[in-house]
Formats: C-alpha cells, structure tokens, sequence
C-alpha cells in the first residue's frame, strides 16, 4: 500500500488499473520534479547567501576603502564609486527593501539565512526521497501489471 494525494489516504496499488497507475505516476513524477526544482532554487539562494557573507568579510575591509569599485545598477550595468563606510553596508531584507547594519550584524543576518535555509534544503530533502520511493513503488506495480496483461495476452493467442 501507498500513500495516495495530500491528505493520508492509503489505497492498495494493486487494486489500480494499469490507466489509473499511470495517471499516478504521472503526479508523482510532476511533483518530484517540481520539488527537485525548488530543492535547486533553495541551494542556489543559499549560496547567494554565502556570497554576500564572504563579500562583506573580502569587500568591506579597511585595506579596499580608497580603492575605486564599480557598482551594480542592473544585471549589465555598472557605474564607478568608492566604499563611503567599513563599519556599515546596507542589507536586502526582502521585497526592495534595504536596512543598514554593521558589518557584525549584516554577517549574522547572512548566516541565520544560511542555516534557515539548511534547515528548509533538509526538510525538503526528506520529502523529495519520500515521493521518489512512492514512485519507485507505482512503477514497479505497473511494471508487474503490463507484465502480466502481456503474458494474459500472450497465453490466450496460444490458447
């Protein structure tokens, strides 16, 4: 037996036709592939993350304050400035809004998002294996299925 929808159900695969364990198969491999995407988009937001912790700790240090730096306006356009503070660098808190911090409090704030994250990447994990196995289970009862309606088909030609 598997779990069957949202909601707990539990339905005896075998009870299935081989139409209606498709259609399951189906969804189970829609939503392991969306939840495959979204375990990737949650990687890829961590290590943006990261990024941010290790640019503050390489790029706002004493030793880079008079050099000059160019400054992402868009994705392709960048415009030359100088760093105005060391001590202090504004930080994206969601939505286009943007506070400023120190460099200790914005690195904590990246670092609590890196753990939340991990913790997210963890339970998402978790839920990817658990659909995957469901899945594994629908096709091998399909398989089995359209093994014996071939062999039904096959023994009554012969017959």
């Amino acid at each position: 037996m598997a779990a069957a929808g949202e909601k707990g159900q539990q339905i005896d695969l075998n009870q299935l036709s081989v139409q209606q364990l498709t259609q399951v198969k189906k969804q189970f491999d829609d939503e392991v592939q969306h939840l495959s995407n979204s375990y990737q988009n949650l990687r890829v937001a961590q290590g943006k993350f990261r990024d941010c912790v290790s640019s503050i700790k390489d790029g706002v240090a004493d030793s880079v304050k008079d050099k000059p730096l160019l400054v992402p306006l868009t994705s392709s356009l960048y415009v030359p400035g100088s760093l105005a503070s060391t001590s202090h660098v504004l930080v994206d808190v969601g939505t286009g809004f943007f506070v400023e911090k120190s460099t200790s409090d914005a690195t904590k704030f990246y670092q609590e998002k890196i753990e939340e994250l991990g913790k997210n990447i963890k339970d998402l994990e978790n839920v990817v294996n658990g659909k995957a196995n469901n899945l594994r289970v629908v096709e091998e009862i399909l398989r089995q299925k359209m093994l014996a309606q071939q062999q039904g088909q096959v023994e009554g030609q012969a017959g």
